[in-house]
């Protein structure tokens, strides 16, 4: 199952950018053979100033058809990290090619686009820099593969 990251707005180089490379390479190194991956990032970003809906559009643009769609949103669904597992393991299995991931702009993720997702979960109950939920996902997403494969690097 192909992943995608699909966020608003650009990480540019620094550490937030080394620490997305470096979880996507380790995701790219575990979950190939476990059939997750690889990992593609879509960045997208309203230059008109559009809001909310014109960001829906461009994320809508980016996901590709048929893809599970897992939005991130404080508003989500709060998950263990084997649940989160267990949920790619379920797409995976049953058949779906892809899953996106989206993060939305500094406003959030469009309600109308939000309502199409298969998925919205919550990476806590704080609020999170942008770059920050890139990171986190990531290793979220190696973390996922590790889980199904069986290795120690989560300790329950």
């Amino acid at each position: 199952m192909r992943l995608h990251l699909c966020a608003v707005g650009r990480v540019r180089s620094g550490p937030e950018r080394d620490l997305v490379d470096d979880y996507l390479k380790r995701l790219d190194r575990t979950g190939r053979p476990l059939g997750l991956g690889p990992v593609t990032e879509h960045e997208v970003e309203d230059k008109r100033g559009g809001g909310m809906s014109a960001e829906g559009l461009l994320l809508t643009r980016a996901v590709p058809d048929g893809a599970a769609l897992c939005v991130l949103d404080e508003r989500g669904k709060t998950l263990s990290s084997p649940e989160f597992a267990q949920v790619l393991a379920m797409w995976r299995d049953g058949g779906r090619q892809d899953a996106a991931f989206v993060i939305g702009g500094a406003d959030g993720v469009d309600p109308a686009f939000r309502a199409r997702a298969d998925l919205v979960i919550s990476l806590g109950r704080m609020v999170w820099p942008h770059m920050l939920v890139r990171v986190m996902l990531a290793e979220q997403l190696y973390r996922a593969a590790t889980i199904l494969g069986g290795s120690p690097y989560h300790r329950m």
